[in-house]
């Protein structure tokens, strides 16, 4: 039976492309105004659209430093509006991340704002990050996602998550750590490397793809040189830093990497 992940995409290996929304009003790199921010936003989903990609995200990763495990009503509802309009823009399954660790903020937006699954941290087990400890949250998550009749929006997990310490669980490795979040009900999980940018282990994707009936997701580090070496095994794509200008993460995306970022995807397709 297909997972729930796959009954979102077209493609059997789905391509993410991440929109890193300008820093927020209220946040201290803060400097455009919402509709500036929106249009931003907007102008990258139809790019990547346009390039082809099978899904998009939203994260507000221009908004360090970072609260933690929480944001205020400021924050949901500016990514409510931007994640609305991507979403119309795009017209392509599309997620959601509020850092750090705002789970449940990001719950409310994406049911707000007709959109498809959330990216979690903090789902099963806990961590330090750097800004500090990061809970677990799968119970509490999972009854707001009910509460509030958001069911169909999926919730992906990171595991062993990247800026962080897992000194507090160094006896547990990444697939038990996986698994973990199938037993806690999670959709899909997501591998990175260390930080962002970073590639994942291969050793890592493998023994999450041991451990764990989920799809596993890449979520960091990949770019056109490096997918066929995970192609086989991952079963989708988080990219964000390989899109853009120069490969760093805060720059404005190029649609040339894309383009030969998804050339690259198309000759590996079974």
């Amino acid at each position: 039976m297909p997972s729930m992940p796959d009954k979102l995409f077209a493609s059997p290996k789905p391509v993410i492309g991440m929109i890193h929304i300008a820093a927020l009003p209220g946040t201290p790199a803060s400097k455009l105004s919402l509709t500036e921010i929106e249009r931003l936003a907007v102008r990258e989903a139809k790019l990547l659209r346009e390039a082809g990609v099978h899904g998009v995200m939203i994260e507000n990763m221009h908004d360090t430093p970072y609260l933690r495990g929480r944001v205020g009503p400021e924050i949901v509802a500016a990514m409510a509006i931007i994640g609305r309009a991507v979403k119309e823009t795009a017209k392509l399954p599309c997620g959601v991340q509020i850092l750090a660790g705002a789970n449940l903020e990001a719950m409310a937006v994406a049911h707000a704002a007709g959109l498809d699954f959330i990216r979690a941290e903090g789902f099963a087990f806990a961590h330090v990050a750097d800004e500090g400890f990061i809970q677990s949250s799968a119970a509490e998550l999972l009854r707001f996602r009910r509460s509030i009749g958001a069911d169909g929006v999926q919730v992906w997990t990171d595991v062993k998550k990247k800026h962080s310490s897992h000194a507090i669980t160094a006896d547990v490795d990444i697939g038990e750590t996986a698994h973990a979040v199938e037993f806690m009900r999670g959709d899909a999980v997501i591998v990175t490397g260390m930080v962002t940018g970073d590639a994942p282990q291969q050793s890592d994707l493998l023994a999450v793809k041991k451990k764990t009936r989920l799809p596993a997701y890449l979520g960091s580090g990949v770019t056109a040189a490096n997918l066929d070496k995970y192609f086989a095994v991952a079963d989708g794509f988080i990219v964000g830093s390989e899109f853009k200008q120069g490969g760093h993460w805060a720059n404005p995306i190029d649609a040339k990497r894309v383009e030969r970022f998804l050339a690259a995807h198309r000759r590996l397709k079974p």
